[in-house]
C-alpha cells in the first residue's frame, strides 16, 4: 500500500519521528544507566543477552544491526567493566561465546526494573491503549518488511 508520493513527500514525517523517538529512548536509558556506568548501547547488549539468551557476537550484531567492528569495541568495553567475558565455544573452538560475569549478572537482574522505568518515562504521555496500538503498528511494519528479529520474537510470544 502506497501512502506517499514524491509530490507530498515533504509532508512525510514518519522517518523523522521514528528516528527522533529512537534517539529520545536512548537518551532516557543513558540517564537511567549513569549510576551503573554504562550507556544505552551497552544496556541493549546486556538485556539481549539476559532476556533472550543471545551468547555470540554475531547474534548480537543481528539483533542490534551493528557491524562486527562496532560490536567488538562494545564487547571490549563491557569486558573491561567486568560485566561479560568471552570464551571459546567448546563445540567449535573458532566461535566465541559470551557469558555474563557475576557482576554482569547482578546488573542484568536489575535491567528489567531500570528498563521499565525508562520506558515509562518515554511513554508517559500516551494511554495504555495508545501504547498497545503503537506497538502493534510497529510490529506490523517490521513483520511486513521481513525483519528476522521481530519474526523470531513475535513467534516466541505466540508460542507461549
Amino acid at each position: 500500500m502506497k501512502h506517499f508520493t514524491p509530490d507530498d513527500f515533504h509532508n512525510c514525517h514518519l522517518g523523522l519521528l521514528l528516528g527522533r523517538a529512537a534517539l529520545l529512548k536512548d537518551r532516557i536509558i543513558d540517564t537511567h544507566m549513569v549510576p551503573y556506568g554504562i550507556t544505552a548501547a551497552q544496556f541493549k547488549v546486556l538485556i539481549i543477552m539476559a532476556q533472550f539468551g543471545v551468547d555470540t557476537p554475531a547474534e548480537l550484531c543481528r539483533h542490534l544491526s551493528l557491524d562486527s567492528g562496532s560490536m567488538t569495541r562494545m564487547l571490549d568495553r563491557l569486558e573491561q567493566k567486568d560485566l561479560l567475558a568471552r570464551r571459546r565455544s567448546e563445540g567449535d573452538r573458532r566461535q566465541v561465546q559470551l557469558v555474563l560475569t557475576a557482576q554482569g549478572q547482578v546488573l542484568a537482574d536489575r535491567l528489567p526494573e531500570i528498563g521499565a522505568d525508562a520506558m515509562n518515562e518515554l511513554a508517559g504521555a500516551v494511554t495504555e491503549q495508545e501504547l498497545r496500538t503503537l506497538e502493534s503498528i510497529l510490529k506490523k511494519i517490521l513483520l511486513a518488511a521481513g525483519d528476522s528479529i521481530t519474526l523470531l520474537r513475535v513467534g516466541e510470544k505466540n508460542e507461549q
